[in-house]
């Protein structure tokens, strides 16, 4: 039977061709779309005070009876309505609105109920185009509580809350997906009544986070999610691989290669990595950890270990820069290896993409270094038994599946991340995949000191800049965030850079996105050999580059960026454990939140730490990365609030096995999660 949730936004009663383009371009398509828009507030209607008892600004609704009528016979003047009760008078304001409509609406010397917001005009109170208009013996249908929604143009507010209104009232029960007795325990209503009094509410606390309904719904979306991720993981699990024959001589030979010793953290990963790679099951895994904790080193050596076991190994990075880097120091370390390593990315010439391709389906190559262009349905790996992507917040859930089908069933997958998660955050975007933590750093970051500057104080800055170059010291000086366009950032970094090229005595350079790939090339070989003292740059070192030379970074407009993209910032410096400098330059304009953000990064150098108070600053929604689609994950679940819930679900999760409640695929569906079901069974 069809389900009517499903159908086009056109077929709700209010919703013509008109406003159903408006909600199109707000994503609202069916009717589970619009109601699952949630309020963002409420209009509170109880407020009922005497005319002498008015506050400005306050929706209030009043008992008053009109004494008096204004109808100006000039043009583009309002209509006013002179109205009192026992205690004093206020003036009801109307523009572009018909005489007879008024008279009807407000007759005289007949009592009547008004709401709407009242504000003041010459000293008199009035309401400017009241919302509701009622005679007292029909004043109670007045909503005392109204749930609020986010504006669209060309729709009235008082549209937009009778089609919510109407719609909600007007669903069918739906099927629950739960047991009864779980929902007494939670003190829960069904799906259908928590979306009815949402968008109904009856009390102010409804529409809030943490009200039994709103809880409901965020609980369903936090179990669907993991739900589904549960059943990839178990879809996963039950593909069979051909297990990586490793072998303590080859563990050893490439231990021989590295110029130091491993962490204990990093041997513990590289265990369960390795434990994976031999396993018949297919190893999807995170390796999470700090900025400088060595993950690039332990990608290595799996790869290298994949390659002694006959497979071909790639490793997907998200700029250019990064591939480079990273190409070079595998070319550095297995120099004396017989491995062939190759780097492909979207600037690599035509000719040498067409060799690399051809090398690839042959085996010829071992290890592909590079950057989306991995993606390319051309490229075809002949035996492809490990796939590495770093920076994996710059790739959605989607993009890494697809990447793991390329190389059919023998191919497992890491993740790298320099964000430690917050463990909310791991349930929600990492249901499916097993976790590895590398804690401590191979060396201190005790050494990075914090400071904080405001804008006016750029001439101390450059001072001290002037001073640390003069030590040997080498500076990245990060341009402000600018979102408006990459064209608005490319002009604020060249400006920088014309400006200090004036203030700083040494050679500077300029680095950027639109820089052509030698231009770039050229920037980064000059800075590692020195011959370059300071480089200006956009976020584009945020991932990964790596110049122990270097120990001071400025950020200006600090207060712009999140903490977790600080910290990557400040990541770049004091690798080489020496003394570092991270300098936060704050505008005038500065937010309390701002603020907050700059207290805590001169307070920590903890990633985990700043990680989780990111979260708690900027909200779910606001975290860099954890979805780049354009989608967020949730759309009405927050960690923040609903935690508990988080861990609820996880813990309800263990109790099933299987799928097999078929309400389950409405849920499904409610969430657009089917989709992600369906990239795993067409792969």
């Amino acid at each position: 039977m069809k389900n009517e949730l499903f159908d086009t936004i056109i077929k709700i009663k209010g919703i013509g061709p008109i406003i159903q383009k408006k909600l199109e371009e707000k994503n609202i398509f069916n009717k589970i779309d619009l109601l699952l828009n949630l309020p963002t507030g409420c209009i509170d209607r109880r407020y009922c005070p005497k005319l002498d008892q008015l506050e400005v600004g306050k929706i209030s609704t009043v008992f008053a009876i009109p004494i008096k009528y204004n109808f100006p016979r000039i043009r583009n003047l309002p209509s006013r309505v002179t109205c009192k009760d026992e205690y004093s008078k206020i003036d009801i304001i109307f523009f572009n609105t018909r005489e007879n409509y008024i008279k009807q609406m407000l007759p005289l010397n007949e009592e009547v109920v008004i709401s709407g917001k009242v504000n003041t005009y010459k000293n008199k109170f009035q309401i400017t185009n009241p919302e509701y208009i009622r005679t007292t013996n029909k004043g109670s249908d007045i909503k005392k509580i109204m749930s609020r929604y986010q504006s669209i143009k060309g729709i009235s507010d008082k549209t937009l809350q009778k089609i919510y209104s109407n719609e909600a009232n007007n669903i069918k029960q739906v099927p629950d997906w739960y047991e009864d007795c779980f929902l007494r325990e939670m003190k829960w209503v069904s799906w259908s009544d928590s979306i009815k009094r949402i968008h109904n509410p009856i009390e102010i606390d409804d529409i809030n986070k943490n009200s039994k309904f709103y809880e409901r719904l965020a609980y369903d979306e936090i179990f669907c999610n993991l739900l589904v991720f549960n059943e990839i993981k178990k879809r996963i699990q039950l593909i069979k691989k051909n297990p990586k024959k490793i072998c303590k001589k080859e563990i050893n030979l490439i231990f021989k290669m590295l110029p130091f010793k491993l962490t204990d953290d990093q041997n513990l990963c590289l265990n369960e990595i390795i434990q994976d790679m031999k396993s018949e099951k297919k190893m999807m895994r995170v390796l999470q950890g700090d900025v400088g904790s060595g993950k690039t080193v332990i990608a290595l050596i799996a790869m290298f270990l994949s390659v002694k076991s006959n497979f071909q190994s790639a490793i997907m990075v998200p700029t250019e820069i990064l591939a480079i880097q990273h190409f070079n120091l595998f070319k550095k370390f297995l120099n004396n290896s017989n491995i062939k390593i190759e780097l492909l990315t979207g600037k690599t010439k035509l000719k040498n993409q067409e060799i690399i391709r051809s090398q690839l389906k042959k085996g010829e190559i071992n290890i592909l270094v590079g950057t989306h262009s991995l993606f390319q349905d051309k490229i075809e790996f002949k035996n492809l038994g490990l796939i590495v992507i770093d920076e994996q917040h710059k790739f959605g859930v989607k993009q890494r599946i697809s990447l793991a089908l390329k190389g059919s069933n023998n191919t497992d997958v890491l993740l790298m991340t320099a964000t430690p998660i917050p463990r909310t955050l791991v349930l929600t975007n990492y249901g499916d995949m097993d976790i590895s933590t590398i804690k401590n750093k191979p060396f201190s970051n005790d050494n990075i000191d914090t400071l904080i500057k405001p804008i006016d104080k750029l001439d101390e800055v450059i001072d001290f800049v002037n001073k640390k170059i003069n030590f040997g010291d080498q500076i990245y000086w990060v341009c402000p965030l600018i979102e408006e366009s990459e064209k608005s950032k490319l002009m604020a970094v060249i400006k920088r850079h014309n400006f200090l090229k004036k203030k700083i005595n040494k050679e500077i350079g300029l680095i950027h996105g639109s820089l052509k790939k030698n231009e770039k090339d050229l920037i980064m070989k000059n800075f590692i050999q020195k011959k370059l003292k300071c480089i200006i740059s956009t976020t584009v070192i945020e991932v990964g580059i790596d110049n122990p030379n270097a120990n001071t970074i400025i950020v200006e407009n600090a207060e712009r960026f999140g903490l977790s993209q600080l910290h990557q910032l400040r990541g770049r410096v004091g690798r080489s454990g020496s003394k570092a400098h991270c300098l936060l330059i704050y505008s005038s304009s500065i937010s309390e939140t701002g603020k907050k953000r700059l207290k805590i990064m001169k307070k920590s150098n903890d990633g985990f730490y700043i990680s989780e108070e990111d979260l708690r600053l900027r909200g779910f929604g606001d975290i860099v990365g954890y979805k780049q689609s354009g989608e967020k994950d949730f759309i009405i679940a927050d960690p923040i609030y609903h935690s508990h819930l988080f861990e609820l679900a996880k813990n309800n999760l263990e109790k099933i096995n299987k799928i097999q409640n078929k309400n389950f695929e409405t849920l499904f569906k409610i969430f657009k999660k089917e989709k992600v079901l369906n990239i795993i069974d067409t792969g």
